[in-house]
């Protein structure tokens, strides 16, 4: 398994570290934020350290879907929330923080407060000009 030993979460999977573990097992583990925008935010990470989500195998973005798929269900009944957010954040400039592959499950609840992003407005023209450039792009 490919491990950072100055990266956080990987001293997490070690135990160097303490953390409140809702979920593990050989490739994954999941935890409690301990800096959590709701009660049972919580952290999903492969064992397996890549800084980011494009730098993962295949395999490990694909588990760790399948680990918010089966955890989420139980967060919520936790919690009593009825709906959960997954966050990814990918790159400094989207809020990356820790360096090391990470999803968030975020339970939600009808007027939780949590903000909503804000839609965009984008001209027809240019959203054709965009897809057209997208799948150009390689």
């Amino acid at each position: 398994m490919n491990s950072d030993p100055s990266c956080i979460y990987c001293q997490i999977i070690k135990g160097d570290l303490p953390s409140y573990r809702v979920y593990e097992d050989s490739n994954y583990l999941a935890f409690l934020n301990i800096y959590p925008i709701v009660p049972g935010h919580t952290l999903v990470i492969p064992k397996n350290h890549a800084i980011d989500l494009l730098h993962n195998t295949p395999k490990d973005r694909d588990g760790l879907i399948e680990i918010v798929a089966k955890m989420a269900p139980r967060i919520l009944k936790a919690v009593g929330a009825s709906s959960f957010n997954i966050g990814v954040n990918t790159g400094k400039d989207s809020g990356q923080a820790i360096f090391h592959t990470h999803l968030h499950i975020i339970p939600r609840r009808a007027n939780d407060g949590l903000m909503e992003w804000k839609n965009i407005e984008m001209p027809k023209g240019e959203l054709s000009n965009l897809a057209e450039k997208i799948r150009r792009t390689q």
